[in-house]
């Protein structure tokens, strides 16, 4: 599956998790929205949960600042997918639900889409990687059996409480 990220430059870039995964050519960094290809978007306002049945041969995350991650930030073509309840491991927000780096957005979505060792790679240039999907594994695999995003919700709704 393909990896891409359209890159807002609006954060400290020695921290940037999607201009490192650049660096070592696991995502496609894109600095134009309009250069961005089609494909299932991680987008946090989508009014559905990714699901497996959203198996798709591109993933695209938005890599901004979450001072700057509104609604029309997003406004790319594609199928777009909220992921459900993770937590961060990254050293900013760790232990935060919802406040996920694209490199834990995109590993978290890999996951849920059952291509576990593709998540695993893409955390591989970060120290923290394996901390996020072990903080995370139990509700990416049980996301990962679900159906279809109604599933995904429930079993969310499970972690919300």
């Amino acid at each position: 599956m393909e990896c891409h990220a359209y890159y807002e430059g609006d954060d400290d870039p020695e921290k940037c998790t999607a201009r490192r995964l650049e660096r070592f050519e696991i995502v496609t960094l894109h600095r134009s929205m309009g250069r961005v290809p089609y494909g299932v978007v991680l987008n946090p306002h989508a009014e559905r949960a990714l699901s497996p049945a959203d198996a798709a041969d591109r993933l695209v995350a938005l890599d901004c600042s979450w001072e700057s991650a509104g609604e029309a930030a997003f406004a790319m073509d594609g199928v777009h997918r909220a992921l459900p309840f993770l937590v961060a491991a990254n050293p900013i927000n760790f232990g935060r639900p919802f406040r996920l780096t694209t490199v834990e957005a995109l590993a978290g979505a890999l996951r849920i889409l059952g291509e576990d060792d593709h998540a695993t790679r893409v955390l591989e240039p970060f120290r923290w990687g394996e901390t996020f999907l072990e903080l995370n594994e139990e509700p990416l695999d049980r996301y990962a059996a679900c159906a279809d995003s109604t599933e995904v919700v429930a079993v969310q709704s499970e972690y919300l409480e």
